[in-house]
C-alpha cells in the first residue's frame, strides 16, 4: 500500500511561485508514474502534469506549460511540482497520484489528501 502526502500549498500573489511536494510512504513509488491533479471549487478534478517512473518523460496541461515543472527524486520517494508565474485561475486543491503514466485520473491507483493553493490577484 502506498500513502501519499502533499505539502507546500499556501496563499500567494499572482506572479509568484510555489513548490509543492508529495512524499510517499508505505512502499517505494519508484516503479510508478506520478502525477499532479487539481480541483477548483465547484469544478471537476483535472490533470496538471505527470512524470514517468524514471523521470525521463513528462506531460503537461497546455495552460501550465512553461510555468510548471514536475520532477521526482526516487531516492527520497518524493515528487515535486514547481509552479512559477502563478495566476488566479491556478487556485485549487492540488493532489498527487501514483499509477500509470497518463493524463487520465483513472490510471492512478493511489491519491493524496491534497494541498490548497490560493493565488490572489
Amino acid at each position: 500500500q502506498v500513502q501519499l502526502g502533499e505539502s507546500g500549498g499556501e496563499l500567494v500573489q499572482a506572479g509568484g511561485s510555489l513548490r509543492l511536494s508529495c512524499a510517499a510512504s508505505g512502499r517505494t513509488v519508484s516503479g510508478y508514474a506520478m502525477a499532479w491533479f487539481r480541483q477548483a471549487p465547484g469544478k471537476e478534478r483535472t490533470f496538471v502534469a505527470c512524470i514517468s517512473w524514471s523521470g525521463g518523460s513528462t506531460f503537461y496541461l497546455d495552460s501550465v506549460k512553461g510555468r510548471f515543472t514536475i520532477s521526482r527524486d526516487n531516492a527520497k520517494n518524493t515528487v515535486y511540482l514547481r509552479m512559477n508565474n502563478l495566476k488566479p485561475e491556478d487556485t485549487a486543491v492540488y493532489y498527487c497520484a501514483a499509477g500509470t503514466y497518463s493524463p487520465d485520473p483513472h490510471a492512478y491507483d493511489y491519491w493524496g489528501q491534497g494541498t490548497q493553493v490560493t493565488v490572489s490577484s
